[in-house]
Parts: C-alpha cells; sequence; structure tokens
C-alpha cells in the first residue's frame, strides 16, 4: 500500500539545486512532514520564512535532526517568482509546475490563507496539527516538536468550580455531553447569547440528558469574572487557568462567544454550537451529530467556504418544499453514505460534503452567489470554494445513480470545473 504521503505529493519534489528528491525518502517511522504553503509576494510569508528556517537549522544540527523535513508548496505567480523564492530556503519544494498537485493538497488541508504550516506523520499522513506557524512562535527551540495534540481528556484534567465557591473534578462531567463555552463580560454577542444558553441548559437538565457546561473566560479581571459567572449554572475553569489557552488553541477560537460541544469521549462532535442552539432552542436534534446529507442552514453554510460541496436543490412546488428536500435528502444519502463510512475507517474527515438546499434564506443566497433561477430547478452543484471553482449540472432527474456518477468523477478529477471567477 502507498504510504498517503507519496500519494499526496508524488514520486519526487526537489532541492534548492533542483534536484530531485525521492519522496520515499523523507517518509517512514517516527519521521515528520511539514507543508509550508507560502509565496514570494506575501509580506507575512517573508516575514516567517526566516524564522521557520532558523528553527529548522536549529532542529537539522540537534540529535533529531533527522526527524523532520519541509516541503515548500508554493502560491507564486510565476517561475521566476517561486526560484528567487525557494532561493532562500534551506528545505525542499513541491516543483512549480505541479500545479495541479499544489491545488489538490491546499484543497484537501482547507488552506485560505497563507502563511501556513501543516506538521503531517511521515508515516500515516495523518495531520499532527495545521497551526505549525503558531507552534514554531510559540516554541522556537522546537523543545515540544512535533507539537502533537493532547487528548482533551487530558488537557480537561483539574479544578473546576462552581458559582457558589464549590469545587469539583473531571468526574463530574465524564460520560457526558459537554459544552466549552468561550465567552466574556465585556463581549455583547456573548451577554446576549448566555441566557439562551442558560435557558437551554436548564432546558436539557429538566429532561434528564446528561448534559454539562463548562466555562471558559475571556475576562480581564476576577471582578468581571465572578460578576458574569454568577449568572451561569454550570461549571468554570477557575479565572486565568491555562487550560483556558490551550482548550482556546486547541479548538481554534478566533471570536466569541463559541460554544463547542462534545462527546463523552472527548471527541468534537460540532464547533458551530451556538449556531445549532439557536436554530434548534428545544433540542431536537440535540446533540447536534453532523450527517452524511445535511440540509443548507446557518449551521451547515460554513462547510461551503471551506470544503467540496456536492449541493442539490430540488424543486419549490407550493407546499412540497419539506417533501422535496427529504426526497432529495434520500436521493442522495446511498453515495453520501459510502463516503462517509470510508472517511470514518481511515479517520479522516469526508473529502465531499453533501447538501440540500431548500427554503431557506442560506439557500436563497447561495442560489443567488451561483446565478442558479429557482425556473431552472432542480439543479444540481458541486461547489469548491477553496480552489474557486465549480460545476453545474444540467440534468434535470437527479438520481442516485448520477449521484455516484459525479462522485467519482470528482474524486478521480476528471470533472470538468469551470472558474468561480467567471460566473
Amino acid at each position: 500500500m502507498a504510504n498517503p504521503v507519496l500519494s499526496l505529493l508524488g514520486e519526487v519534489v526537489q532541492n534548492v539545486a533542483k534536484k530531485d528528491i525521492q519522496v520515499s525518502s523523507i517518509t517512514g517511522e517516527g519521521k515528520v512532514i511539514a507543508l509550508y504553503f507560502s509565496a514570494h509576494w506575501c509580506p507575512p510569508c517573508r516575514a516567517f520564512t526566516p524564522k521557520l528556517a532558523e528553527f529548522y537549522k536549529h532542529l537539522k544540527e540537534s540529535p533529531r535532526g533527522d526527524q523532520l523535513e519541509i516541503v515548500f508548496i508554493s502560491s507564486d505567480k510565476s517561475q521566476s517568482e517561486f526560484d528567487a523564492y525557494f532561493g532562500e530556503m534551506p528545505w525542499l519544494a513541491l516543483p512549480f509546475d505541479k500545479r495541479d498537485n499544489k491545488n489538490t493538497i491546499s484543497g484537501k488541508f482547507r488552506i485560505q490563507g497563507i502563511p501556513s504550516l501543516v506538521i503531517l506523520d511521515a508515516a500515516t499522513g495523518a495531520v499532527i496539527t495545521t497551526d505549525g506557524r503558531t507552534a514554531v512562535m510559540g516554541d522556537p527551540k522546537g523543545d515540544n516538536f512535533p507539537w502533537r495534540p493532547k487528548p482533551f481528556s487530558e488537557v480537561i484534567k483539574g479544578k473546576f468550580i462552581k458559582n457558589n465557591g464549590e469545587e469539583c473534578t473531571e468526574e463530574a462531567f465524564k460520560g457526558k455531553v459537554l459544552g466549552v463555552y468561550f465567552s466574556a463580560h465585556w463581549c455583547p454577542p456573548c451577554k446576549a447569547f448566555t441566557p439562551r444558553l442558560v435557558e437551554f441548559y436548564n432546558k436539557m437538565k429538566t429532561a434528564g440528558k446528561d448534559f454539562e457546561v463548562i466555562f471558559s473566560s475571556g475576562d480581564r479581571n476576577d471582578e468581571s469574572f465572578k460578576e458574569y459567572f454568577d449568572t451561569m449554572p454550570w461549571l468554570a475553569l477557575p479565572f486565568k487557568d491555562q487550560r483556558a489557552n490551550q482548550l482556546s488553541t486547541a479548538f481554534k477560537v478566533s471570536g466569541i462567544p463559541m460554544l463547542i460541544i462534545i462527546d463523552g469521549d472527548g471527541k468534537v462532535i460540532t464547533a458551530q454550537g451556538r449556531t445549532a442552539l439557536m436554530a434548534d432552542p428545544e433540542g431536537k436534534d440535540f446533540p447536534w451529530r453532523p450527517k452524511s446529507v445535511e440540509l443548507l442552514t446557518e449551521m451547515t453554510a460554513s462547510y461551503v467556504n471551506a470544503e467540496p460541496c456536492l449541493v442539490y436543490f430540488p424543486e419549490l412546488n407550493e407546499g412540497e418544499e419539506e417533501a422535496n428536500a427529504e426526497a432529495a435528502v434520500e436521493v442522495m444519502k446511498p453515495v453520501a453514505d459510502a463516503i462517509w463510512e470510508e472517511a470514518k475507517a481511515k479517520k479522516e474527515d469526508p473529502s465531499l460534503k453533501f447538501l440540500v438546499g431548500g427554503d431557506s434564506e442560506v439557500s436563497d443566497g447561495l442560489k443567488d452567489f451561483l446565478q442558479i433561477d429557482d425556473d431552472s430547478l432542480p439543479k444540481m452543484v458541486l461547489l469548491n470554494v477553496p480552489e474557486q471553482l465549480v460545476y453545474r449540472s444540467e440534468v434535470k432527474e437527479v438520481t442516485s445513480d448520477f449521484v455516484r456518477e459525479l462522485t467519482e468523477k470528482f474524486l478521480s478529477g476528471s470533472l470538468e470545473f469551470q472558474s468561480l471567477e467567471g460566473l
């Protein structure tokens, strides 16, 4: 069986002298490959590259030097720009002319901004971290390299408090669905959402659900923390507890309020807990586990910008919108289930999301963006926003066999896309 890294990069990469280096020579047990997404024209990239080079040199001169190799994945606009920029780097690169590989790799890791440093296990291809840039900046000597994330169960261990002064440990929520709530007293959207979460929490408790919430505070002082925490019926990390930063990094919290829903085994169910709760305040679908085929809603709309999505817009006959959406789900489900199970077996995310656009503002907004009129429905679209590509089918009778055929073409790379810029 081919090494996953070999399948990703191809047989060879190059050194700065343009000599071919066999990818097989940098893979294997105990080794790590860092994919460095960068470009000559990008100021933050040019600021980070010397830092990365310094880290690389330091590690290479240490006893762990043979554990790491970096491969530059260029977003430069020309061969000459690539050559000039790569000439400043001490590591390897994907040849500039392998643009198809570059696009595939960027799509696989959902690269939406550069510089980006993705750290992979060179034996299995498994992602160690997608935030290698932060890791390098925070640990420039590589003391904790390769920055394998600690299991949630290990990070969360310790003391928790209640607003009445009582204390407990992680045993208080062991085996329960857990909501980690990142919020702060000074944040108006947080103060608006917290009462909704309190109401929902009390409903779940009344219904006998095994559910607990932990407040991870972003407050600026202990007084504000206590005042805000007094409005909450759940647990909290003590103010300024170091676990707050660890959790924020682990869950890539970039804004608050944010509610991460985690299962009893410490695995993330959804990072869109706030959106899910607002859409389902009674908790009908709680804990909002993802499905192989999802309706296009505010909660699932985030998929569209982040990864390839096959979207089916069924006909909108008045009074039959819900039935038509349910029928569309059933058409897509056999293929989506197969993709889902394959990804689960590999412990990966599915390579394609399956969405159904019904009668909603989110669906209408996407149709407007894609210039799809209701008169042209039904319509099936394969949208790859990270790579700015779209395929629009003109087939009017969408069947499971057609969905399977379209999916296979996408996975094999034979689907003929057009640029989103051409719409």
